[in-house]
């Protein structure tokens, strides 16, 4: 690992306005003084926690980096985390507590349905949001004018309008496909998802064979794998997570069937890969970081995630960096603005100035006024794949273009 931390080296490539951390300056007087607080929340129990267990130590090593660079303004970064178990209801609740706890800004949310039902909290309290991992299309345009002047909700994750293109690209153009079924689950994610495939589709002109829906925690996948291998399916395209999508793997090997699963980038989750074990081999799923230290940063990252957690396997590596990364835009964020103020936070989120070094890309100008995203085109996403138990780049070119700052 570089004796210097990636936060220290970060903060040497940042632009003047940050100069008040590296001098630990204190924040502006009608701040409070003590702790800056964020709330962290997603599903840390469950279906979904291997994102959210990645999500929130990604998040919580840029809080140490930070801390061990003398905070924000001066002042430490204090992590209210909790367990939203993947619950819209539940994280809607938790995002009204996080604020009554008076966080400056919050930071995680994995489920998309989640997402919809909390963040308007944040919206209405004018306190800023940056989602580190759901990725439904709506997040970002939840609150837009002319009804909202002001949209408090930013994303550092791949929205699924470029992963579905993504998909259907790798089906049909690479692989010349064109009977496809779709599989997606019931949730807003899955739902949205099949949206935004089939009007993936519809741009090729082509309609899905078959459209399956299935429940979370659904075992039997038999009866509509055999619908869609009935209908003429030559690959299946899917929207969900990883228990169910192991179960579908499953079954399309006990059938004998051995068409494509290409999917979003759930097909990463460590309990698509473990669950599925032989039969996750050759998945295919949009990834917007690969584990492998392909820059000296990513290099640095992993090597501080064995530090912190003992082990080499991220459950879900683009969560983690993800996660990572939407804590050090936020910092460089409230630094700038030199303040705690919701309002001012979100002004220095749309005009960020200078570069932060993420592990996912290095971030110059990553958002404006008009643009919630930091992840906008389909060349700033690598296509993954199964092999060997884990997840590796599925073509030489993705990981040559990975190992450029």
């Amino acid at each position: 690992m570089p004796s210097a931390s990636p936060f220290r080296s970060w903060l040497h490539r940042f632009a003047p306005a940050l100069l008040a951390l590296t001098l630990g300056a204190g924040a502006q007087a009608d701040d409070p003084p003590g702790p800056i607080r964020i709330g962290v929340s997603g599903p840390f129990t469950g279906g979904s926690s291997p994102m959210g267990l990645s999500m929130r130590e990604g998040i919580r090593i840029a809080a140490a980096e930070l801390n061990a660079a003398g905070g924000i303004l001066g002042r430490p970064v204090e992590l209210l985390e909790r367990d939203d178990e993947a619950s819209n209801e539940r994280g809607a609740q938790i995002a009204q507590e996080l604020l009554q706890a008076g966080v400056v800004a919050g930071l995680g949310i994995v489920n998309t349905g989640v997402a919809l039902a909390s963040q308007r909290y944040y919206q209405q309290a004018r306190v800023p949001v940056i989602t580190s991992v759901a990725t439904g299309s709506l997040i970002t345009k939840q609150f837009l004018p002319p009804q909202h002047p002001e949209n408090f909700v930013f994303r550092v994750s791949a929205n699924d309008t470029l992963q579905a293109a993504m998909i259907v690209e790798e089906a049909v153009e690479r692989r010349g496909l064109s009977r496809v079924a779709v599989f997606h689950d019931a949730t807003n994610y899955g739902q949205h998802g099949r949206e935004d495939l089939e009007r993936a589709l519809a741009e090729r002109g082509i309609e899905a064979v078959a459209v399956e829906r299935f429940r979370l925690r659904q075992a039997d996948m038999l009866t509509p794998l055999r619908r869609a291998r009935a209908a003429g399916a030559q690959a299946v395209l899917t929207y969900g997570i990883g228990p169910e999508l192991a179960q579908i793997a499953n079954g399309m090997a006990r059938m004998g069937w051995e068409a494509p699963l290409i999917g979003s980038w759930t097909l990463a989750m460590s309990n698509f890969i473990d669950n599925a074990g032989p039969n996750a081999e050759g998945a295919r799923m949009p990834q917007t970081f690969i584990q492998e230290p392909t820059t000296p940063r990513r290099a640095a990252f992993l090597a501080a995630w064995r530090e912190k957690t003992g082990s080499e396997r991220i459950p879900v590596p683009p969560a983690a960096a993800q996660g990572y990364d939407s804590m050090l835009l936020l910092a460089a964020a409230i630094a700038q603005a030199g303040s705690t103020d919701g309002d001012r936070i979100r002004e220095a989120l749309e005009d960020l100035r200078g570069t932060v070094e993420g592990v996912v890309m290095t971030y110059e100008r990553p958002f404006s006024k008009t643009r919630h995203e930091t992840i906008v085109r389909p060349a700033d996403i690598y296509l993954g794949e199964v092999r060997g138990g884990h997840v590796v780049f599925a073509y030489e070119q993705d990981r040559q273009r990975a190992t450029r700052p």
